[in-house]
C-alpha cells in the first residue's frame, strides 16, 4: 500500500505541473541549443536540482558547468547562464545574473516569481508554481503545499529540467544509448 505522504506529494506534483508552460520549456531548450556553453547556478536544494540538470546537459554532449565548481571557466558572450531560484532574489544568484549579463551572456531562470530581480534580467523565464518563505517579491505564492520550505518548487524544478532534457534529446538527436557512454565511469 502506498504511503499516504507519498500520495499527497504526487498529487501536488500532478496538480501544479500543469502550471509549467510547454512554450517556456521549448524556449529554454532552443536557447540552450544556440549557446556556446551553458552555466548553471542555484543555491540550497534548488541548487541540487540545477546541478542534476548540468549533469544531464553534459550527457547530451553539451559543455555545461555548475557555477561554484572549481573547474568552471569565465562566462563570455555567446554563453548562457541558467539560474534556478524559487524566490528569484537570492543575493549571490542576483550577483551572478548581473555579472553574466555584463559579460554579454544570455540569462535564463527557473523561478516561482518571474517579476523578481533575476526574472527582470532574464532573456528566458520558465515559471514553476510554488511557494517559499523567501518570497520578498510582493507577489502571491502560486501554489499551496503541505510540504515544507519550498519542497514543491524544488521537485517541480527537477521535473521541469527533465522535460527540457527530453526536448533537447529530440533537437540534438540524442538517445539513452548515445548519452550513456558520457556517464561517469569513475564512481
Amino acid at each position: 500500500m502506498q504511503s499516504k505522504n507519498m500520495a499527497t506529494i504526487i498529487s501536488e506534483l500532478d496538480t501544479y505541473s500543469v502550471g509549467v508552460s510547454e512554450e517556456d520549456v521549448d524556449n529554454l531548450a532552443q536557447l540552450i541549443v544556440k549557446s556556446n556553453r551553458i552555466f548553471i547556478a542555484g543555491a540550497g536544494r534548488s541548487g541540487f536540482a540545477a546541478k542534476g540538470f548540468a549533469n544531464r546537459l553534459m550527457h547530451l554532449n553539451l559543455e555545461a558547468h555548475f557555477v561554484g565548481d572549481p573547474t568552471t571557466p569565465s562566462i563570455q558572450p555567446g554563453d548562457l547562464l541558467i539560474i534556478g531560484s524559487g524566490s528569484g532574489s537570492t543575493s549571490s544568484l542576483v550577483a551572478n545574473a548581473k555579472k553574466a549579463k555584463n559579460a554579454g551572456a544570455k540569462l535564463a531562470t527557473v523561478t516561482i516569481y518571474p517579476m523578481a530581480t533575476i526574472g527582470s534580467l532574464a532573456d528566458v523565464i520558465v515559471t514553476v508554481p510554488g511557494e517559499t518563505p523567501k518570497n520578498d517579491s510582493g507577489a502571491a505564492d502560486t501554489a499551496s503545499s503541505v510540504q515544507p520550505m519550498g519542497s514543491l518548487f524544488e521537485q517541480l524544478s527537477w521535473l521541469t529540467y527533465d522535460a527540457v532534457v527530453l526536448q533537447l534529446m529530440g533537437l540534438l538527436h540524442e538517445t539513452t544509448d548515445t548519452m550513456f557512454p558520457r556517464h561517469a565511469n569513475l564512481e
